[in-house]
This record gives C-alpha cells, structure tokens and sequence, in this order.
C-alpha cells in the first residue's frame, strides 16, 4: 500500500459518476445483499495488515477506523462514503499530516454475528480507501448481552498489524473505535480460533486494550442517540478517560477524528516528495 494519494476533486467526481449521493446504502454496499462479508476482509488466515513508508508517502501514519456494523450503527459507513471520508482525509492532509494511511474494520458481536470482524488494508489513495469502505457488509446483528466486540479492533492492531511508523520511529499510529454500546469483556480463545483461524489465549478487554496501547494510541467515539448510548458512554469514560469523546451528531465524526490527529502532529516537521508530483490535496 502506499503508492497513490489522496485525490479531492478526483475522488468528488468518481463519487457523482458512482452515484454515491443518490444510490441506497444497500446499492453501495453490495454485501448486504449477499448477507455475508466480502472474501478480501474476511480476517480468516490473516497474518500482518501493513503500513509502510514509499516513496510517495516517506513518513506513513497508521489509522484504524473500526466502525461499529451492528443494528444501530449500521448507517455511519453510508454517511462516511456519501460525505465524511473525503471530509476526513481531506481536512488530515490539509491540516499538515500528508501522509495518513487508513485502515476499515468493520466491528459487530462475537457472541452472535456470523461476521463480528471485517478487516480492510491500509490506504492512502481516495479510489483504494471507497473500495473497502463499500466492501464492508453491514451486517446489523449485535444482541441484547450488553456490549459489542470493540475489543476485536484492539485485539488486531496489537497483534495483526505491522507499521513503519512504529517499527522505524518509534511513532505510536491512532487507533479509533466508534460505537454506542459497552465493550465486551471478554474475548476467548475459541472465538479468536474461528475469526482469525488460530488462537490460544483467552484475553480480557483491559489486557487487549494495553496490548494496543503499545502500538497505538487508542480512542473511543460515543455516540450519544439513545438512553442506552449515554450510559454505556460512562463506561468508556472510566475505560479511557479523555481518550473517549463524545458526540450527539454522528456527523462529527470525520471533524473529531481530523483534529484529533492534527493537533498531535501539529508541530511536527515531515519529509516531503518533489512539490510536482503532489496534487492540489497534498499541496495544501
């Protein structure tokens, strides 16, 4: 990954050509209709998802989206193609980080979804970042044991996931979860044997969420739309502190995350590629 950039006035136009602003959610993501994740995200047998430096992007920052599918949350990827994701990366490059590199998850419940973990590549380019995002299957399960699997984000990017940025400087990449439920407690190693393929171990969410840490900083978006929303909201208070934002608006989303990761890195000084082979999004 890494070898194309994000585009604005591309990506805009590829987005009306595709009708991303008239279609239905399930026109956009055609796995809703096969009811079943699509084979590329399938976590099955997956090793290491990687972020790395090229030539076109020399200093790589790792973000991870894991996006909450079940019932309630279902229509957050719709908004986020239709509007929010060039917003989002968009509104990084521009605010001085030129080289962020994006990874889906797609989250639900390993305790009752056929799908509870989708897992896309990390992506600079506007055309590669569409492509996963509408690969995702909205699968709308969850259940009523109180929580969703957003410990299974933590759980991949500590142990699945691989980045220059780490590995090369010591760069801690930005892991963030968006949901309306508590986490689940537990994740045992018979539900990481049949995601992931193989699995020995039977974590807890606190140890998932300190192995993360190592490697990312971790957040949380609540979305506060209901009674049950709010409650859970003071939960991932206690979990993270002020690494767990709240919002009323899913449609802050791309703005909260943005800055964010701005504001991390806005005094930071990044290698830069010929001014010539950057587009206007890169130039800002």
């Amino acid at each position: 990954m890494g070898s194309t950039r994000y585009d604005i006035d591309a990506r805009y136009d590829r987005a009306r050509k595709a009708g991303y602003g008239t279609k239905s959610a399930g026109e956009i993501f055609t796995q809703n209709a096969k009811r079943m994740a699509h084979e590329s995200m399938n976590p099955q047998g997956i090793s290491f998802r990687e972020s790395r430096d090229s030539e076109m992007h020399p200093n790589s920052i790792p973000i991870i989206l894991g996006l909450d599918v079940t019932g309630s949350m279902g229509h957050i990827p719709y908004e986020l193609i239709r509007e929010g994701l060039p917003k989002l990366m968009g509104g990084i490059i521009q605010g001085g980080v030129p080289d962020p590199a994006l990874l889906f998850l797609g989250i639900g419940d390993h305790e009752c979804d056929g799908y509870p973990l989708q897992v896309g590549q990390f992506e600079s380019g506007d055309a590669e970042l569409d492509m996963w995002l509408t690969r995702t299957y909205i699968e709308s399960g969850g259940g009523g044991n109180a929580g969703e699997s957003y410990l299974l984000a933590w759980y991949f990017a500590a142990f699945h996931t691989r980045t220059d940025a780490f590995e090369k400087r010591n760069q801690k990449g930005l892991l963030f979860t968006v949901g309306d439920e508590p986490c689940l407690k537990v994740l045992p190693a018979s539900a990481i044997r049949e995601i992931m393929g193989t699995g020995q171990q039977t974590y807890t969410h606190f140890e998932l969420l300190e192995e993360a840490k190592k490697k990312y900083e971790v957040y949380h978006i609540s979305v506060l739309h209901s009674d049950q929303a709010i409650r859970a909201d003071r939960g991932w208070k206690e979990l993270l502190g002020q690494n767990c934002i709240s919002i009323e608006d899913h449609r802050e989303i791309p703005d909260v995350i943005k800055g964010i990761i701005c504001d991390k890195f806005k005094n930071k000084t990044f290698k830069t590629t010929n001014p010539e082979d950057l587009g206007p999004a890169q130039m800002l």
